[in-house]
């Protein structure tokens, strides 16, 4: 039972580092639009929040690939 073990295993670790890296970016994109259009600062607020999502999800994967190692 090695191999679907294995297939398994690598389509979940897929699926989790897809939320991992879209959610927020989602989440800091919009929510810099929404700010921006409140402030009417178009496009330096969801700028920054993409520059954050990517530092976020950076970490996030990082932390991620610490506990698969198992350091």
């Amino acid at each position: 039972m090695g191999k679907p073990d294995k297939q398994f295993s690598a389509l979940g670790l897929a699926w989790n580092l897809g939320y991992t890296i879209a959610v927020p970016i989602v989440f800091f994109a919009l929510l810099g639009r929404f700010l921006d259009k409140k402030m009417g600062t178009s496009p330096w607020i969801l700028l920054f929040g993409i520059l954050l999502s990517i530092g976020v999800t950076s970490w996030l994967v990082y932390k991620k690939t610490l506990d698969i190692i198992g350091k």
